[in-house]
């Protein structure tokens, strides 16, 4: 089987990814490549073709920065991206993220004959245009660019869903969100490799962890008044500023002597400081399936949400606890938490059982795509 996506892959591919999506993407691939099937991402961000040491081919893209500012999307960017995804002739072309430039990878599999599959990244992929509006959209206004890509994603993201051969989706809640809409789907969940995971079993765990993007989509805000809260609790932040919302309260939060901010730390650091946690705090109002509530439960932490629950995982496995918007419970809840070692092993094992790699996974993951390939 012939396999391509494209996107800003190549950095996640060396372990240096900004956001979840693209490390499941990189998970993905590395899989089907090592499963010796043909794998080809096009990155817009690197300069020369490439192949990694799982037999991942990186090609990039050129003439993508020529052409005049804003128009070159038009004039330059999407002919070119085109160009290249018609030329691998794959057998299935995968997307994820919402992202209009998505139809292009379709319209490639379509002149190919190969097969489109997308995937669903977010809750708000499956909900309607007033929540991307409130939790996505009017989260980070600027400029023209930004009306272009509210339009155009609206316009097209939902048929790229009504016609795409194949729907993932990360969990229950929003294959139902889907089924809804008359949109067949199947649930495909995080990978995780647990490999990876080493835990100090002789630490005595006191404090919490906050990861992630530091903003106002991802509730920073939120924490900030958690942490008022508790000042007699203490917290590990990991993660940098990504809007006015995050630097106000990173700055303010400098000052306060029951938090440390690490910044931006590597996937084996910011491992290492979940594993020496107490739990996990969350106060995003949205997400899809956050990799990091799957890293804390795989060093046997809890989960502790201010708003959202994946498929309403959280409570139906026992797995952490979900204020559903009150701050208040939440902070409670923070003095509540102790270390559990039966907790710690139920934790792993859901683990185990729904996103480590294991050879079942992996036979799982291959199956959907040959599946897919050789679908009429």
């Amino acid at each position: 089987m012939k396999f391509c996506t494209w996107g800003n892959i190549a950095s996640a591919l060396d372990g240096k990814t900004d956001g979840g999506g693209e490390l499941q993407i990189a998970m993905l691939v590395k899989i089907l490549a090592r499963s010796g099937h043909e794998v080809t991402v096009i990155d817009y961000n690197v300069n020369e073709d490439y192949v990694t040491p799982d037999g991942v081919k990186v090609l990039h893209i050129n003439g993508w920065n020529n052409g005049v500012r804003f128009l070159r999307i038009f004039t330059h960017r999407i002919p070119n991206l085109y160009r290249e995804l018609k030329s691998q002739k794959a057998d299935v072309y995968y997307c994820q993220i919402r992202d209009f430039r998505h139809i292009v990878a379709y319209q490639a599999a379509r002149k190919t004959g190969g097969k489109f599959a997308i995937q669903l990244a977010s809750n708000l992929d499956a909900m309607n245009f007033r929540m991307r509006l409130k939790h996505d959209y009017l989260t980070d206004i600027g400029g023209l660019w930004w009306f272009v890509r509210v339009i155009m994603t609206e316009l097209y993201f939902p048929k790229l869903l009504r016609n795409a051969d194949l729907v993932l989706v990360q969990h229950e809640g929003q294959k139902k969100m889907l089924e809804d809409k008359g949109i067949r789907s199947v649930v495909f969940n995080n990978l995780f490799d647990n490999r990876k995971v080493t835990l100090n079993g002789t630490l005595k765990r006191k404090c919490f962890c906050y990861v992630g993007a530091l903003d106002r989509r991802k509730g920073f805000k939120e924490f900030y008044d958690l942490v008022n809260k508790v000042p007699d609790l203490h917290f590990e932040v990991i993660g940098q500023p990504r809007d006015r919302t995050g630097y106000l309260y990173f700055e303010k939060l400098k000052s306060f002597r029951n938090v440390t901010l690490h910044g931006k730390l590597g996937h084996s650091d910011t491992m290492r400081l979940i594993s020496e946690s107490l739990a996990l705090v969350s106060t995003s109002p949205m997400e899809g399936f956050p990799n990091i509530f799957v890293e804390a439960w795989a060093c046997g932490i809890p989960v502790l949400s201010l708003s959202f629950d994946p498929g309403s995982i959280i409570e139906k496995e026992k797995l952490g606890f979900v204020a559903h918007g009150n701050l208040d419970a939440l902070a409670d809840q923070l003095r509540l938490v102790r270390e559990d070692k039966q907790f710690s092993e139920k934790a792993k094992a859901y683990v185990t059982n729904n996103h480590a790699l294991t050879i079942e996974k992996i036979k799982k993951v291959n199956s959907i795509f040959l599946d897919l390939a050789s679908s009429k």
